[in-house]
């Protein structure tokens, strides 16, 4: 593979000449430039990206750290970041830590040796990654993104995951439920437990059952619904609130094909607004938040704490509740306007 060298000797010139037409071409005459670039065609010389930045002690390369690469959310909000950063001449590399506390830890400590610019981490748990991140020297600048991180520091872009629970509290009230049941996940992610607390907050139809499931997954909601209907007739749920939309899709899926009609014989209720949202079987009533914008405004925030030194700024969307047919009517005071799904995209 063609060198600097070679290109150097063929066009007859010094490396630092090759050098200034690669970096900066003002600083060099048309001629000169010229003959580079006919060298440079002539043997195929490419760049060799990846070592020029680590002399120059940085990269343009900013990487996401995320939760589940799996779920619709998550790309949703890495080509949010991507379109900030593209308009900025970054580039984007994704690292999914499949919900591994140690893959996380070892993402976070290769990126760093990498000399990112930044990172855009959604972390499993956040006092430990800020933990982690602090111990560090020299450590990236980092953006907490659908996270809060747990101390200062650190700019954070999230959603008022509470206010979204409460909003379902307020549908199945609102629609005479009496008996419902949380479906989520590890409680050490604050989503799933913020979304409880915002539910029984605003539920005022009886008691709340909470089953965890053990991954966020269209699989796991599938389960969690078969062995849900599996109870005694008076102790199954008349509404199921799942903690993302996969969970909910799972359970839709599992209702239809066990009989049950969703939503006269059960309510369902995801979160996230994932595009399968609206063409699953039965289209499903979630609670939306802006993917696609989180992960821009996170971009955003790395990118200027990176090139002005801005100080860490933190974020937080209020989430909709989007009413679609795997709920029973409600007065519209409660489903509010349909979301700008434009906006963010």
């Amino acid at each position: 593979m063609a060198n600097i060298k070679d290109v150097a000797r063929l066009a007859g010139v010094s490396l630092g000449t090759v050098s200034n037409v690669l970096n900066h071409p003002d600083r060099v005459s048309q001629e000169l430039r010229e003959r580079v670039e006919r060298a440079i065609d002539d043997l195929g010389f490419v760049r060799n990206e990846p070592a020029r930045q680590l002399r120059a002690g940085q990269s343009r390369t900013i990487a996401v750290v995320v939760l589940d690469i799996a779920n619709p959310f998550f790309a949703d909000l890495i080509a949010g970041a991507e379109d900030a950063a593209a308009e900025q001449g970054a580039q984007v590399i994704v690292c999914n830590s499949n919900g591994d506390p140690a893959r996380e830890a070892g993402h976070l400590q290769y990126l760093g040796q990498q000399r990112v610019l930044g990172i855009l981490l959604s972390p499993i748990q956040e006092a430990v990654a800020a933990q982690l991140l602090a111990a560090r020297r020299n450590s990236p600048p980092v953006v907490f993104v659908d996270r809060v991180p747990a101390g200062p520091g650190f700019a954070s872009v999230s959603v008022d995951d509470v206010h979204g629970g409460a909003l379902v509290g307020e549908l199945f009230t609102a629609a005479g439920h009496e008996r419902v049941t949380y479906l989520g996940g590890p409680h050490t992610l604050r989503q799933v437990s913020d979304r409880l607390h915002g539910l029984r907050s605003t539920f005022r139809g009886g008691e709340i059952d909470v089953v965890a499931a053990p991954e966020l997954t269209i699989r796991a909601g599938a389960a969690a619904l078969g062995e849900l209907l599996a109870r005694p007739a008076d102790r199954r749920p008349q509404a199921l609130f799942c903690a993302n939309d996969l969970l909910a899709i799972g359970a839709v899926n599992a209702a239809t094909r066990l009989g049950i009609a969703v939503p006269d014989d059960l309510t369902i209720v995801g979160y996230d607004d994932i595009d399968f949202a609206e063409t699953a079987g039965v289209a499903l009533t979630t609670v939306r938040q802006p993917a696609r914008t989180i992960g821009r405004r996170a971009a955003e925030l790395l990118l200027r704490e990176v090139t002005d030194g801005a100080e860490p700024t933190s974020l937080v969307f209020k989430p909709e509740l989007v009413i679609r047919s795997s709920s029973l009517p409600v007065t519209a005071a409660v489903a509010g306007p349909p979301p700008d799904r434009s906006a963010g995209q």
